[in-house]
């Protein structure tokens, strides 16, 4: 599934080695505002130890993993919603992606530089905010004249987009963001139809130093309380340790862990945490040739689910056989689960759990 993350920040908090990290891609980190003019795009693999749990019970060639795509956006400063910097670049590369990390700095270090001269984190998030929020206003004023005339001449639909429209410049008046406020369905159907930057989920990286690792310090704490107030979630790594980190084979990786009494690297945490933001949730197929990680979203339907594989799935959908991983544990192999009544079949109307090891009957 073709969903996105960007990370976004202020200039030097660690956004592009953080995402050199994820993807070895390469993109310049260098200390100096805009190193990052083009968004960079990554596709990062999502740790899973159920695939190894599987792999134990089902002997296969390969084993793939679920992932998910992260653009690197160049540093947002004050000013970016009037075209500061080079804003009007990146607000639209923001407005691109399905949801959004805020790495923010919760680290001093005399030898980079901060664009505001010392270390705030509430003060970075504030200016983020306020930028995001002056960029999706502008844009709501547009969209709310546009569906004016259309709602006198008694259109139904622009009359909904319009009372949505003038709530929104309400509550984006007020500093608040679009995600923040409560909507009936239909009402977030126009939300979202506006493509509102602060209408995307959002997930609080917190980049520290190594001694960040060991305890939160008092960056952190202020961020997870402004992450508890606006119903985010945060993940607190090391960028400059992760970047060394992908740089090791396993084993000298797990070494390096192990010194450090970390059990996985922080970009685990933050991949894990970035799927279930962007609203996905997995389930696998294991045979012979491989065990698979699927991606679908919370919610999906079985034959929905087969179309992931092969839109012929879906359209020639017939039953699915599923089960547990736990059962499987249970049972050793599909013959005993079979046997003991733990493999299930499930019609058109089954919604997949995250999980669920399935396979898939159709008609071509």
């Amino acid at each position: 599934m073709a969903l996105q993350a960007g990370i976004v920040g202020l200039p030097n908090v660690g956004k592009s080695t953080l995402f050199n990290a994820l993807t070895a891609a390469g993109a310049d980190s260098a200390n100096y505002p805009f190193c990052t003019i083009e968004p960079n795009v990554g596709i990062v693999p999502v740790p899973d130890p159920r695939l190894e749990r599987i792999h134990t019970l089902i002997k296969t060639q390969k084993i793939i993993p679920a992932a998910v795509e992260i653009v690197d956006i160049a540093g947002l400063v004050r000013g970016a919603s009037k075209g500061e910097g080079l804003g009007n670049k990146f607000l639209g590369h923001i407005r691109a992606v399905d949801a959004i990390i805020q790495v923010v700095r919760c680290f001093d270090d005399d030898d980079i530089t901060h664009v505001d001269g010392d270390i705030d984190p509430m003060r970075d998030i504030d200016t983020i905010d306020t930028e995001l929020i002056l960029a999706d206003l502008e844009s709501v004023e547009r969209r709310v004249d546009r569906f004016r005339r259309a709602a006198k001449g008694g259109d139904k639909d622009a009359k909904l987009h319009l009372a949505v429209g003038e709530r929104l410049i309400e509550i984006l008046g007020t500093g608040t963001p679009a995600r923040a406020a409560e909507w009936t369905e239909d009402e977030w159907k126009s939300v979202k139809d506006a493509q509102l930057i602060t209408a995307k989920p959002v997930l609080f990286a917190c980049n520290v130093d190594e001694d960040g690792l060991a305890e939160d310090n008092d960056h952190v704490r202020a961020v997870r309380a402004h992450a508890d107030k606006v119903g985010a979630e945060v993940v607190v790594l090391c960028a400059k340790i992760e970047a060394e980190l992908s740089e090791l084979d396993p084993a000298e990786r797990n070494e390096f862990l192990a010194e450090m009494g970390i059990t996985e690297p922080g970009l685990n945490q933050l991949a894990r945490a970035t799927y279930s933001l962007l609203g996905m949730q997995t389930y696998f197929t294991a045979g012979e040739k491989e065990i698979r990680a699927w991606t679908i979203r919370q919610g999906w339907t079985a034959p929905q689910a087969a179309g992931v594989i092969h839109t012929d799935f879906e359209r020639g959908f017939i039953r699915a056989e599923v089960y547990t991983l736990d059962d499987l544990e249970t049972h050793k192999n599909e013959a005993g689960l079979k046997a003991a009544g733990k493999l299930r079949l499930e019609g058109k109307e089954y919604v997949v759990k995250d999980g669920d090891i399935m396979h898939f009957r159709f008609n071509v």
